[in-house]
């Protein structure tokens, strides 16, 4: 810039080998004749400029701005080429996890320090006869290049978009327009495929690479078979009438179905305060399990109908003297389609006629339960045809939120040949399953439907007697 040349003219105000090292420059230019381009120049990394303008920027236009402690961090960092030693790649930080973090470990850790190389493309858009007033120079363009190879322009470059506007503040009001072109060389065509060989050559090291950390051992079901994880998470439980919740459940494995010696099949929740959402009270839970289990049939006739394992689930309430009180039953049959689910399921809970059962529990606690959680649905002892639940009187409580992620793995998926075949029956089957809740769920929107009608119809013809007795 004409700035950099009046100043580094005098050997004296040079102060770095880099000022010096354009004072020679400076030097061979006016031996050559001069400069010839006064409007366009480039500030490079540890220019001057370049420290300057990044510890001047700030965040809000305020007068009276005063910057965080983050902003005072990254004031301090320079983002530069570091010239370090590398680091072996074998070499393992002694502490991986670090698990009481200071708090002055946590605000230092938070300082992002990519080092980078930023050159300025400047205009300089003062007018004839004045150039060289720091005043009137702009920054064009920033190019970064980061250590790891990546290069930013910003502004991008101009392609199909119009042109850069730079109005300035004056009595002429000028306004400059500019362009920023990729004037870089083509690749040529032998470059560009012995780039494509180094990339497939990379990736399918990487491939290897990670292929070794995995391992050979990697266990797969056997052909027919079907392996089910999932990765749950009670979310929450809301709408109960007292406070301190916790859940109770247990998975019932079908017939044909299987389950790892070592895993655990029920589980209890931390023991959770409610807090007020909206009209409800709500106990935010976030509790993780993990379930793994197994399908395998070995009668593939077609009257057999594969069942899907079924979650079971009770809500109780502790009180600071210890009174537990069951809040509700419910259950979740898991989904038979992979991926995310997130369903809220209904709870209900047995109740007695009279007032002592309800002073009982409001006093010292305690209130019907089930000895069998399978009662929910279908308890595993019943052998009949019908189940009766005459005279069992129940009472609706709140809902409970599970947020289930399904993976299933079977050999099948892998395989074009008879296997498949027999896999996409057995799944055909599971289909069934939410068929045919599909299909009780209509029936039931139907009969609640009807039931409004009848009330309407009811309603209105109680509102057209009236009426007409006030006529008469």
């Amino acid at each position: 810039s004409q700035f950099e040349v009046d100043l580094y003219q005098n050997e004296s105000a040079c102060q770095t080998p880099l000022d010096r090292q354009y004072h020679q420059e400076i030097q061979k230019l006016e031996k050559a004749g001069g400069r010839k381009n006064y409007r366009i120049f480039t500030y490079t990394d540890h220019d001057r400029f370049t420290n300057l303008e990044e510890h001047c920027q700030k965040v809000t236009d305020a007068d009276d701005e005063v910057p965080s402690y983050l902003a005072q961090r990254m004031a301090t960092v320079r983002r530069r080429r570091q010239d370090r030693r590398p680091i072996e790649g074998s070499s393992l930080k002694s502490k991986v996890i670090t698990w009481e973090p200071s708090e002055e470990f946590i605000k230092n850790n938070h300082v992002i320090n990519t080092p980078v190389q930023t050159m300025y493309i400047m205009g300089d858009l003062g007018p004839y006869g004045k150039l060289g007033h720091r005043e009137y120079e702009h920054v064009l363009c920033t190019i970064k290049v980061d250590s790891n190879g990546v290069i930013t322009v910003k502004p991008d470059f101009t392609g199909t978009k119009g042109a850069y506007r730079i109005e300035l503040d004056g009595e002429k009001r000028e306004l400059w327009t500019y362009t920023i072109e990729n004037a870089s060389a083509q690749v040529q065509q032998e470059d560009a495929e012995r780039e494509q060989r180094v990339f497939r050559d990379l990736y399918s090291r990487h491939k290897e690479y990670l292929s070794s950390l995995v391992g050979s051992e990697f266990e797969m079901p056997l052909p027919g078979a079907l392996r089910l994880f999932v990765n749950g998470e009670i979310v929450s439980a809301q709408g109960y009438e007292y406070d301190n919740l916790y859940v109770h459940f247990f998975l019932e494995l079908p017939k044909c179905w299987s389950s790892p010696v070592l895993q655990q099949l029920s589980g209890v929740t931390q023991t959770c305060a409610t807090k007020k959402v909206d009209r409800d009270n709500v106990a935010y839970f976030c509790y993780l399990f993990t379930l793994e289990m197994f399908f395998s049939q070995e009668d593939e006739s077609e009257d057999s109908f594969p069942q899907w394992p079924v979650l079971y689930f009770e809500v109780l309430s502790v009180d600071f003297w210890q009174r537990y009180r069951v809040e509700g039953y419910g259950s979740l049959v898991l989904p038979s389609s992979p991926g995310l689910h997130t369903l809220t399921i209904p709870t209900w809970r047995p109740v007695e006629l009279g007032t002592v059962s309800e002073l009982r529990r409001f006093f010292i606690g305690g209130s019907p339960e089930l000895e069998d959680l399978t009662y929910v649905r279908t308890p595993t002892t019943f052998k009949g045809e019908r189940l009766s639940r005459l005279g069992f009187r129940t009472k609706t409580t709140g809902s409970v939120t599970f947020r289930l992620h399904c993976l299933q793995q079977s050999k099948a998926f892998l395989e074009t040949s008879a296997l498949r075949q027999r896999m996409q029956s057995v799944l055909d089957r599971f289909g069934g399953l939410s068929q045919q809740s599909s299909v009780y769920s209509v029936l039931e929107a139907f009969q609640r439907a009807r039931r409004r009608m009848q009330e309407a119809r009811g309603s209105l013809s109680q509102d057209l007697m009236g009426t007409a007795a006030a006529a008469w």
